[in-house]
C-alpha cells in the first residue's frame, strides 16, 4: 500500500474511532449526554465552542482515540497527523463564517463543512443528533445520520439549558453534568418543556 493511501485510511479510521463514535454515543448515552451537553449550551457557535467541553468529555474522547490507536495499529506520526487535522477541521466548522451555500454543500460531500456541522448545534431535535462527524463527511452519510437544515433557521443552545447567561459561568458549566433533567426524545417534547 502506498504512503499516501495509508495515511489517508489510518486518519479516516481514526476519524470515525476517535470522533464520530464517541460524538454518536455521547448523544445516545444519557451519563454522556450529560458530560457532552457542556459543548451544546453554547448560544453564540464560534471558534470557542469548538473548545468548550468538559474535562470529563476530554477523557471520554482520549479513551475512544486510544482504542482507535490499538485497534488500527496506528503509527504515532499518523496519530499526530489526525489530531492536528482534527483541531483545524473542528476550529473550521464552529467558525463564524459564511461559505457560499454552493460550495458548503459540496464540501460536505467528502469533509464536514460549516453549514452541515452547525445543524447538529440547532437546539430542536432530530437536528441536534444528527451531523456528527468530525473531519470526513462520509459516516454520517453512511450511517444515517446527515441532515440538512438552511443556516437562517439554525437557533442555537438546548431547551434543558436555556439561561444564555448561565451557559457562559465557567463553575455552572463544571456543574451541568449533574444537574437532574432529561434529555427530550421527540420533537413534542422539545415543544412542551
Amino acid at each position: 500500500m502506498s504512503l499516501w493511501l495509508y495515511a489517508l485510511l489510518g486518519v479516516m479510521l481514526l476519524d470515525f474511532v476517535g470522533a464520530y463514535l464517541p460524538h454518536y454515543v455521547e448523544h445516545r448515552v444519557k451519563l454522556l449526554w450529560r458530560v457532552h451537553l457542556v459543548h451544546h449550551t453554547d448560544h453564540n457557535v464560534d471558534t470557542t465552542t469548538a473548545n468548550r467541553h468538559h474535562p470529563l468529555e476530554s477523557v471520554i474522547r482520549f479513551t475512544f482515540t486510544l482504542f482507535g490507536v490499538f485497534i488500527i495499529g496506528t503509527p504515532i506520526a499518523l496519530v499526530f497527523l489526525y489530531q492536528s487535522m482534527s483541531l483545524v477541521a473542528t476550529q473550521f466548522t464552529h467558525a463564524n463564517i459564511k461559505m457560499p451555500k454552493k460550495l458548503d454543500k459540496l464540501m460536505s460531500y467528502v469533509l464536514v463543512s460549516p453549514d452541515m456541522h452547525k445543524v447538529h448545534h440547532h437546539y430542536v431535535l432530530p437536528y441536534t443528533d444528527s451531523n456528527y462527524g468530525n473531519i470526513f463527511s462520509i459516516w454520517d452519510r453512511l450511517f444515517g445520520t446527515f441532515m440538512v437544515l438552511d443556516r437562517e433557521k439554525i437557533i442555537y443552545g438546548v431547551d434543558t439549558f436555556p439561561d444564555e447567561i448561565a451557559n457562559g459561568n465557567i463553575k455552572a458549566l463544571l456543574k451541568q453534568p449533574f444537574h437532574k433533567y432529561r434529555k427530550p426524545t421527540t420533537i413534542d417534547d422539545v415543544k412542551s418543556t
